[in-house]
């Protein structure tokens, strides 16, 4: 396949760099947006690689990679990446697209959906951490402001220890989780020093924003968008899951189950190989 091309734009407060990747075959011309939050391109290389007939394009979020924030300390909103997102369809050459969003990316997608009805035909929003959907929201609230929390005071370790406990635990998050002392850091490779730096685009900019938002339901109900909202086959009753089937119900839709977990669509990116040949034949029956 052909090297995308890199470019940028500049956003309120931030530079943001996408790549295009012009199709190499016939098919359909509509534009495929691949996104994640706080994963950025590189997360989607072996998912871009399964539609050669779809110019597709990728981005770094604000404050990932390569596309720096003026502030890199201060969180970042759904409304802010939504906002991101409409600026670079409209340098791409303009909506509808269609769109794959995954975690913190299907919960931009959807402000981006509330916020600019006209710019997506149909977004497939795979497991969005919608804590504020599910029944547990208070202490599943409570345990993301904890992550927050710990890496304010303590660092990037025991605040990713905390996530990694968090993303990972089956069923609802009972009262008082939020209060138990993390992980060791050490239990999954992670050191428990402090660095000093505060600009983690998980722990420090959108870990509340992103699980905190709470999506006008009317609004995407009435957008002409179709939503397809996905949760991963082996992602049990984790967080995102829950949140994703909540998310479906409250749409009045039924849930398509991807093949692999939440990462089911990596295959290698971030050390991580979920089943890609698998999640992308069903993300292009569900997209057909």
């Amino acid at each position: 396949m052909p090297d995308p091309t890199t470019r940028c734009i500049e956003a309120s407060g931030a530079e943001i760099t996408y790549d295009v990747l012009a199709a190499a075959e016939a098919g359909d011309p509509r534009i495929l947006l691949l996104i994640g939050s706080p994963m950025g391109a590189g997360g989607f290389g072996t998912l871009r690689g399964h539609f050669p007939d779809r110019t597709v394009v990728t981005y770094d979020p604000r404050g990932v990679e390569r596309s720096p924030k003026a502030e890199p300390t201060t969180e970042s909103t759904p409304e802010e990446h939504a906002d991101d997102l409409h600026r670079i369809i409209a340098a791409a050459g303009g909506g509808p697209v269609d769109v794959f969003a995954s975690s913190g990316g299907a919960v931009n997608a959807l402000a981006l959906v509330i916020a600019h009805p006209d710019d997506v035909a149909t977004l497939v929003a795979h497991e969005p951490p919608l804590a504020q959907l599910v029944p547990d929201r208070e202490a599943a609230l409570a345990a993301c402001v904890a992550i927050r929390d710990t890496y304010q005071q303590r660092g990037s370790g025991p605040a990713m220890a905390r996530f990694i406990a968090l993303v990972g635990h089956e069923g609802e998050i009972p009262d008082g989780y939020a209060d138990q002392p993390g992980p060791d850091p050490a239990t999954f490779g992670m050191s428990s020093e402090d660095d000093g730096d505060r600009t983690d685009a998980l722990a420090g900019q959108n870990i509340i924003t992103c699980t905190h938002y709470r999506p006008d339901l009317e609004a995407l109900r009435a957008a002409p968008t179709r939503i397809v909202v996905g949760v991963g086959a082996g992602s049990g009753q984790q967080l995102a899951a829950r949140a994703g089937r909540a998310l479906a119900g409250r749409l009045g839709t039924e849930v398509v189950v991807f093949p692999g977990d939440h990462g089911g669509f990596l295959g290698g990116e971030y050390g991580q190989t979920g089943e890609p040949d698998a999640f992308a034949a069903t993300l292009r029956e569900v997209l057909g």
